[in-house]
């Protein structure tokens, strides 16, 4: 596949598409090298990764259902209290993705932030290169939570962004179908 039909074929595929069966850590680690050549200014190479897989995956999606429970209020319902135990079973590696904030003066936060979603961007169009893995960037509120930067022993100039999860797909996966607006349509053209 050329790069032109990867990252147009490029879909968040969800957990319930997953088999289960679990990705060989040779193909995550060739995931996570193409991570780490995404742009970043001052070469600060702000992302950081915390890889889960087997018993940490489980603590991982514990730990993020007794947040959910804890944090939901009125809010709260149990079939999705449920899907949280139920992903660590269909899920091969959780990777919780996290930006290291430099102290470099006149480097503003957002352009650390930027510089780590190229990072996972690398990671779902790498995931996407190989044709029986899915995956998707997941965050909301409970990645947002102190505890759960105390779960990961985050440091003071350390927040987590989400989680991607990545999967074996199911033999009858769907591979989802998507659409855009013509690029005309958010373009502004600078002549004069």
């Amino acid at each position: 596949m050329d790069v032109h039909q990867l990252i147009r074929n490029r879909r968040s595929i969800y957990p319930s598409q997953y088999s289960g069966e679990i990705i060989d850590d040779s193909i995550i680690h060739d995931i996570m090298e193409n991570a780490n050549w995404a742009p970043n200014h001052y070469h600060t190479e702000p992302w950081r990764y915390i890889i889960f897989k087997e018993k940490g995956l489980t603590k991982l999606m514990a730990t993020l259902a007794e947040l959910y429970k804890s944090n939901s209020g009125d809010a709260f319902n149990e079939a999705k209290y449920q899907r949280y135990a139920a992903r660590a079973k269909q899920v091969s590696h959780a990777i919780v993705i996290v930006v290291e904030l430099s102290d470099k003066p006149n480097l503003p936060e957002v352009e650390e932030i930027s510089a780590v979603a190229c990072s996972v961007q690398n990671i779902l169009l790498t995931a996407s290169s190989y044709p029986n893995i899915g995956g998707y960037w997941s965050s909301g509120m409970l990645v947002y939570l102190p505890e759960f930067a105390e779960f990961l022993d985050l440091e003071d100039n350390q927040t987590c962004l989400g989680t991607v999860y990545l999967g074996s797909l199911k033999k009858d996966a769907i591979q989802p179908k998507s659409t855009r607006r013509p690029i005309g349509e958010k373009i502004k053209w600078v002549t004069k």
